[in-house]
C-alpha cells in the first residue's frame, strides 16, 4: 500500500530481544588480584534493516571494554534489537525516529544486560551513563551531508 498523506501515523514496539551478547575475561583471576582501577570505553553502534512495508528492524550495539594497564579486564559486547513498525512518516521523520528515538527505547535494555554480564563476571557494577542519541543522530545526519558535498574524506 502506497503512503498517503492524509493516512495516520503510527509507531509500535512490536519485539525488543537480545541479537547477540558477548563476555570476556581473559586475564582472570589473575586480574582481580590487582587494585581495581579501569580505564573504560564504550563504542556505539546502530544497523538499520528494512523487514517489510513500514516494519524496521533496528540493533544497538554496545562495547564496552576495561583495561588496567595493558590488560583487558573486560570486554562485553551486546547487541539490542527492535522490531519496529512505523507507518505514515515522511523520510526525514522516519530518519529520526530510527536514528534516535528506537535507539533511546533500546538502550536501557542494553545497559541492564551489559551491568548484569560485568557483575556475573566477578568485576564491580558498572551502569552506563544515558546517551544522548538525538545529539549522535545530528551530528551523524551532518557527516552524511558534508560527504555528500566535498565526497568521502580516508
Amino acid at each position: 500500500m502506497a503512503w498517503q498523506p492524509d493516512t495516520q501515523q503510527q509507531f509500535e514496539i512490536q519485539k525488543i530481544y537480545l541479537k547477540d551478547v558477548s563476555f570476556e575475561a581473559p586475564n582472570s583471576p589473575s586480574i582481580f588480584t590487582e587494585p581495581w582501577k579501569p580505564e573504560t570505553s564504550v563504542q556505539l553502534s546502530t544497523e538499520r534493516a528494512r523487514l517489510d512495508e513500514g516494519l524496521h528492524e533496528l540493533v544497538l550495539g554496545i562495547t564496552v571494554t576495561a583495561k588496567m594497564a595493558d590488560k583487558t579486564a573486560y570486554l562485553v559486547e551486546v547487541k539490542q534489537a527492535g522490531i519496529f513498525a512505523l507507518k505514515g512518516f515522511a523520510e526525514p521523520q522516519m530518519r529520526q525516529l530510527l536514528g534516535s528515538y528506537c535507539p533511546n527505547v533500546l538502550f536501557p535494555f542494553a545497559r541492564e544486560a551489559i551491568a548484569e554480564l560485568i557483575t556475573k563476571g566477578g568485576f564491580p557494577p558498572m551502569l552506563l551513563a544515558p546517551i544522548n542519541f538525538d545529539a549522535l543522530n545530528a551530528q551523524q545526519q551532518r557527516q552524511r551531508e558534508t560527504e555528500t558535498e566535498t565526497g568521502p574524506t580516508h
